[in-house]
């Protein structure tokens, strides 16, 4: 059953991430708008970005891959939320449309879900831990 689990969630999200990620292309300016401006050159974060989602997007889709996409994709959501503090903190609108203080925190609360399940799908959290190998058997 948690392999089904595993499996659905892997897909569902590796079809949200690829989706995400396209947009970055196909409609780069609201994402470049969010880009903290100490980081400099928007377009790269942004494309740098939309690239790795769709990359990793695939690769937990992929059973054989899906262990480390999770993982390397909870790096990349904690990077990716500068640019989500970055327009709650100075009330940047996305796509045209500001945020409400209760939008924010919701979306600060789906993001942290999306880590827990993130590291549940790479086997940090919630997996049974592999028995130790000994080189000398007990007496």
């Amino acid at each position: 059953m948690i392999h089904i689990i595993r499996n659905t969630l892997g897909i569902l999200l590796g079809i949200a991430f690829i989706s995400i990620g396209i947009l970055h292309f196909v409609n780069p300016e609201p994402f470049n708008s969010i880009v903290p401006s100490y980081l400099g050159w928007p377009e790269f974060w942004n494309y740098s970005s939309g690239l790795l989602e769709i990359i990793l997007g695939v690769g937990i889709i992929i059973s054989k891959t899906r262990k480390n996409a999770a993982r390397l994709l909870v790096v990349l959501v904690l990077l990716v939320s500068l640019a989500n503090i970055n327009m709650w903190m100075n009330d940047l609108p996305f796509n045209g449309t500001r945020m409400s203080q209760t939008g924010h925190l919701i979306r600060a609360l789906i993001q942290c879900v999306l880590i827990a399940i993130l590291l549940w799908l790479g086997e940090t959290i919630g997996s049974k831990p592999s028995k130790p190998h000994h080189d000398i058997e007990p007496a």
